[in-house]
């Protein structure tokens, strides 16, 4: 019997030592996966955050002094917009697209994301989806139908700005000054 626990005792404490290494790891394994959570939740805010959170107003959308019903309605209708788009696009133009924007948010953060006078934007970054000829026709629908709901959306005299702005583009294009 003497032989027996002596045996058991080093058997004992190995399954302890184990035991203990289980735990541990399970602990380390939670904390590093609940600070990989936390930071997932804080990169990505949800959908609401962002469609609450107020959108630069760039070109000559800043001049039209536009109420906070037409902000939200215009919201609203390139939200629709969008995804109505990417209802068009397949499974692979989709993570392309996701691809791309990812690599700008990259950019962005580097500080490498700001264009230089005279730098054109891209159309968004389509032409890389090789869309077929289906597709581009869905596409210009639903951007004139988006086009069609917030001139809607706007009074006569806000009309009237965006149409001026949309002429002088080509002289603003020549001098280098994208607005």
């Amino acid at each position: 019997m003497i032989v027996a626990s002596n045996q058991e005792k080093p058997t004992t404490q190995v399954m302890k030592l184990k035991a203990f290494s289980l735990l541990a790891g399970a602990i380390a394994l939670t904390l590093t996966a609940t600070s990989f959570a936390v930071n997932a939740q804080t990169a990505s805010p949800s959908p609401v955050l962002l469609a609450q959170t107020p959108q630069k107003e760039r070109g000559p959308w800043k001049e039209l002094g536009l109420t906070d019903a037409q902000k939200t309605q215009i919201q609203a209708i390139k939200r629709d917009s969008r995804t109505k788009m990417e209802a068009v696009f397949t499974p692979e133009q989709k993570a392309k697209l996701e691809a791309a924007k990812q690599a700008r948010q990259a950019q962005r953060q580097a500080g490498q994301g700001q264009r230089q006078p005279g730098q054109r934007r891209g159309k968004g970054g389509y032409a890389d989806l090789n869309l077929t000829e289906a597709q581009k026709t869905q596409i210009r629908q639903i951007r004139e139908s988006e086009k069609q709901q917030i001139q809607a959306v706007l009074t006569p005299e806000q009309r009237q700005k965006i149409e001026q702005f949309r002429q002088n583009a080509p002289s603003r294009r020549q001098q280098g000054n994208p607005q």
